[in-house]
């Protein structure tokens, strides 16, 4: 029996755009051939997805679901906006975050779960559902929060439904009070998220990689001003507090009054609760952020249509 490897499962991947297990399975029903693994894929209908795959989506809906103490978010990108109005597609959103809430965080363990009612993982899920739509879908990432003890909450943002949306936020609290009391205080942190894009928690939780490449950046532009190089640190520590607030959760001001610093938002919170709140994460997902899309040029693509 020839092992079937990492690599060997990439290459049908790349070659079929089938899922990871169905990969795995045909290779092994194929001794590792992959033209006869190729074959065997078409055979089960489980190749329909192969002409599609190498097409951009960059579009589809990000999906949020909370269960007490946890909570997780998902996006599940198409090729169009159209596509996520499709009830099926919303469906399966809503189904993948829910169960991505009793997962672990990482892609690779939720596309292997079983998917409900169907008797197919979460992949084999969504290349059938890639064979009815008829567009090339991708479950791109996902994410987990969770506290011993309080509430993660979440928002979406420009909702289609129930958890799905084009922005979505979690939001993990850790404390003793009452959950209506932190549903409502992390609403209002999860919008607040969803409009500031926040990049991190607190100030140590910045890396010094991007800390220093700020400080560069900021000197540079206080030197020019002419000035010495102890008025030039100076004034560097001074916009690095700008920086802070604009990156920095924590240090940002809240979006609802435009005047109170989050830190002194959850205190105040903490007081009207009756015990200690802290943040203790939050995730933010914007859909098709950091995907790149072709750029066509609309004026080129009319003349070469009428070339023909």
């Amino acid at each position: 029996m020839v092992e079937v490897t990492a690599a060997l499962v990439k290459e049908l991947r790349e070659k079929t755009g089938a899922g990871m297990m169905d990969c795995k399975r045909a290779l092994g029903e194929s001794d590792g051939d992959i033209e006869a693994a190729v074959d065997w894929l078409r055979k089960k209908g489980l190749s329909a997805a192969a002409n599609k795959a190498g097409r951009i989506a960059a579009e589809g809906l990000i999906g949020a679901a909370t269960r007490g103490p946890v909570g997780a978010l998902v996006e599940v990108n198409s090729e169009t906006d159209f596509v996520a109005r499709n009830k099926a597609f919303q469906s399966f959103v809503q189904a993948v975050s829910e169960i991505a809430v009793d997962g672990d965080g990482g892609l690779d363990a939720l596309i292997r779960t079983p998917y409900p009612g169907s008797g197919r993982t979460v992949e084999a899920e969504l290349t059938h559902l890639i064979a009815t739509i008829g567009e090339n879908l991708v479950l791109r990432r996902s994410t987990r929060l969770a506290v011993g003890q309080g509430s993660v909450v979440s928002y979406v943002h420009n909702a289609l439904g129930p958890g799905i949306g084009k922005i979505g936020v979690i939001v993990a609290l850790e404390s003793s009070a009452a959950p209506s009391a932190l549903a409502a205080i992390g609403k209002q942190l999860a919008m607040h998220v969803a409009a500031a894009a926040p990049l991190y928690l607190e100030i140590g939780s910045v890396p010094q990689s991007a800390l220093e490449r700020e400080r560069a950046v900021l000197r540079e532009q206080a030197r020019a001003s002419g000035k010495s190089e102890s008025i030039v640190e100076r004034m560097v520590d001074g916009r690095l507090r700008k920086f802070y607030e604009e990156v920095v959760l924590l240090e940002q001001i809240f979006v609802v009054d435009q005047e109170t610093r989050i830190s002194k938002v959850v205190e105040n919170a903490a007081g009207a609760a009756g015990a200690p709140i802290r943040i203790a994460g939050f995730a933010r997902f914007a859909l098709g952020e950091g995907v790149e899309r072709p750029r066509t040029d609309f004026a080129a693509e009319v003349a070469s249509q009428l070339a023909h």
